[in-house]
């Protein structure tokens, strides 16, 4: 006779590689006649902001539902359940399908099944099921599941993915290319977090990464006097080209120009008062776009320094009317760039001042909301025309 999975668990609590009080309870469903799911990823926490930017829009409710994986950031979550119990847990997926089955509209992220072991993982089953159960699917990518390295790697001149020694090449071009080709098979929309995806998915749309500017502003103005705080906290070294900027930024420090700091291992909840106390943030230098904490930095009035591409900023100034105030450097002319900032103190003050409202304009979630709206059927709420464009 086999056991159902709540005897196991109590005869042999890790029998099933989990125990019964790591089972958590389906995500909740709104009451709203618009309901919509954001899930598994939740990458930089986007999927919980994402969910309370369409709570912007007239009678919308949305959740965001987190399958984590062993080291994953604890960002805010609506709900959450580790991968382990996603894939193994019978009674999970039961109830987690009757609850999914609820909503009106899913958003799948970076093109991973979100009912865990249900079809086996398969999210093409999954995706015919809840378009089957009647609810509008849409689609989005947040960066490395979708860009394709040989693609970037013939665009952009400081791309990771001329780095032929990269052990990890050969799989995230796979990935790209499955990924490419199962979003190109779709009939709903499909959402990139940065501009730069168009590329890979012509016909995508920018859904801009929300912060809260609040949380990250900052009463001290960059520059005031003193050694310049020059900030870098790289999630990934390859990526953001720490590696390819710190022989031209220690030296800077080693002779008392700046004051380097760059940052390991620091949680989430320190990283407000760490940007605070900085004067200019190092953002990334290979991709050619701006992430999550460069938007952070920003709404902080911080001197934000990265290589953004062209095609990055030509695209958010068509969508906002709003330049990037991100000052552009890359490997080989950070030096260059930080001693014209230490040099010129007030210019780049008044640039660093730009970006906390250009954060109110295109990230604090109003912007997000309207580009959702059509996708879920919701009239946007009109936003002031002199914020939305200055």
């Amino acid at each position: 006779m086999r056991l159902p999975e709540s005897w196991k668990l109590r005869l042999v609590p890790t029998t099933m590689g989990y125990r019964a009080s790591e089972v958590p309870p389906p995500v909740a469903v709104p009451d709203e006649p618009i309901r919509l799911l954001i899930a598994p990823a939740n990458y930089a926490g986007q999927g919980f902001e994402w969910a309370r930017a369409a709570e912007r829009l007239p009678g919308v409710g949305a959740r965001n539902l987190t399958i984590t994986r062993p080291g994953s950031p604890d960002f805010a979550s609506d709900a959450s359940v580790s991968e382990t119990v996603a894939v193994r847990s019978a009674g999970w997926i039961r109830r987690q399908v009757e609850a999914v089955e609820r909503f009106t509209h899913v958003l799948y992220e970076a093109e991973r099944p979100m009912l865990g072991g249900l079809v086996g993982g398969d999210i093409r089953r999954e995706v015919e099921q809840l378009a089957g159960a009647g609810l509008r699917i849409g689609f989005v990518s947040h960066g490395s599941d979708l860009r394709l390295p040989s693609r970037h790697a013939e665009l952009d001149p400081w791309s990771p993915f001329r780095d032929a020694d990269w052990d990890l090449l050969p799989v995230l071009e796979q990935v790209a290319s499955q990924n490419s080709a199962f979003l190109r098979e779709q009939d709903g929309p499909v959402f990139v977090s940065t501009p730069e995806l168009i590329i890979d998915h012509p016909g995508a749309v920018w859904l801009p990464a929300v912060v809260d500017p609040e949380r990250w502003r900052a009463d001290r103005p960059p520059l005031g006097g003193g050694r310049p705080v020059v900030l870098h906290a790289p999630t990934n070294e390859v990526i953001k080209g720490s590696l390819l900027i710190e022989p031209h930024v220690t030296p800077l420090h080693d002779r008392g120009a700046i004051e380097y700091r760059r940052l390991r291992g620091v949680a989430a909840s320190e990283m407000p008062a760490a940007i605070a106390a900085s004067d200019i943030v190092l953002e990334q230098f290979r991709l050619g776009i701006y992430s999550v904490a460069a938007v952070e930095a920003m709404a902080a009035g911080r001197i934000v320094v990265g290589h953004v591409s062209p095609q990055v900023r030509a695209h958010v100034r068509s969508v906002s009317g709003i330049d990037v105030p991100i000052v552009q450097a890359t490997p080989d002319t950070i030096e260059d760039v930080l001693l014209a900032i230490i040099a010129d103190p007030h210019s780049y003050g008044e640039l660093a001042a730009r970006g906390p409202s250009f954060v109110r304009a295109v990230h604090d979630g109003a912007l997000s909301a309207e580009v959702l709206a059509p996708f879920l059927g919701a009239e946007p709420a009109r936003r002031d025309q002199e914020t939305a464009h200055p």
